[in-house]
């Protein structure tokens, strides 16, 4: 693990595997670290995984600003730069396939495959988010963290599993509110559902059957939308990859090859 500087601002970055070994970019949900893949990473044999921590979240630069996801994307592509990537498999959960999707729109010559998990192209209502940003503008985010929480994990998961939601309640209230708010700026301004019938990256779209934050049929829309694009179910929450980390694994494999 190391800490990057990656045009001018400092980045977290962890690469994992073989050298030489086809690679892959693991992207966050908002409120996340690069932690939030530890349960798939052991799995993922054969590959070069590229974690980081996304801009304004972790160890990663944080600026008081409203953050694009053009500002998210630009982020990755120099990352990969650093890394001398010139082109990789993208994998993004949440925030992570909105930037997925940028990436697919804006730089798809530096895309081998992209997967587009628990995610949307459009994130809902403005007013939704500037709520959210002006309740951690003044509170911060440990007031948001349990409806946060709440949204994302099955009550069996939250039951079977304490001391993971636990570390993942702590991502959240461990972001800073700049970065929070940044990215939820991202997130309110995006959208990418006329745009995404033009990616011609190959994709995969993995939904969860208990996603409360990103319902199943907002992926299935984005499935429908970019041709020839696979759909994959799991079962589960939001986090899939942390709550099905086998069955992500084996999706995601048999879609890589």
């Amino acid at each position: 693990m190391a800490l990057l500087e990656v045009s001018g601002e400092r980045f977290r970055v962890e690469v994992t595997g073989p050298e030489g070994a086809p690679p892959l970019i693991l992207s966050h949900s908002l409120g996340c670290t690069l932690g939030m893949w530890d349960e798939v990473v052991p799995l993922f044999a054969g590959r070069r995984l590229v974690r980081y921590d996304a801009r304004g979240h972790g160890e990663s630069a944080a600026p008081d600003q409203v953050y694009s996801m053009g500002d998210l994307g630009r982020d990755v592509l120099a990352i990969m730069d650093r890394l001398h990537l010139a082109t990789a498999d993208f994998c993004g959960l949440s925030l992570g396939g909105m930037v997925g999707q940028w990436l697919a729109l804006n730089a798809p010559q530096r895309l081998t495959r992209l997967i587009l998990s628990n995610t949307t192209a459009h994130a809902g209502p403005t007013r939704f988010w500037d709520h959210r940003i002006k309740a951690v503008r003044k509170d911060g985010t440990g007031p948001i963290a349990d409806s946060v929480i709440d949204s994302w994990f099955t009550p069996e998961l939250k039951a079977q599993r304490p001391a993971r939601v636990a570390e993942v309640r702590a991502m959240v209230t461990g972001t800073r509110p700049s970065g929070y708010m940044g990215t939820s700026a991202a997130m309110r301004d995006m959208d990418f559902r006329t745009d995404v019938a033009r990616i011609a990256t190959q994709t995969l779209v993995i939904v969860s059957d208990g996603d409360r934050s990103t319902p199943p049929a907002w992926g299935e829309a984005i499935a429908a939308a970019i041709p020839g694009a696979k759909l994959a179910r799991l079962p589960g929450g939001h986090l899939s990859a942390m709550e099905q980390p086998e069955a992500f694994v084996r999706t995601v494999s048999a879609f890589l090859g």
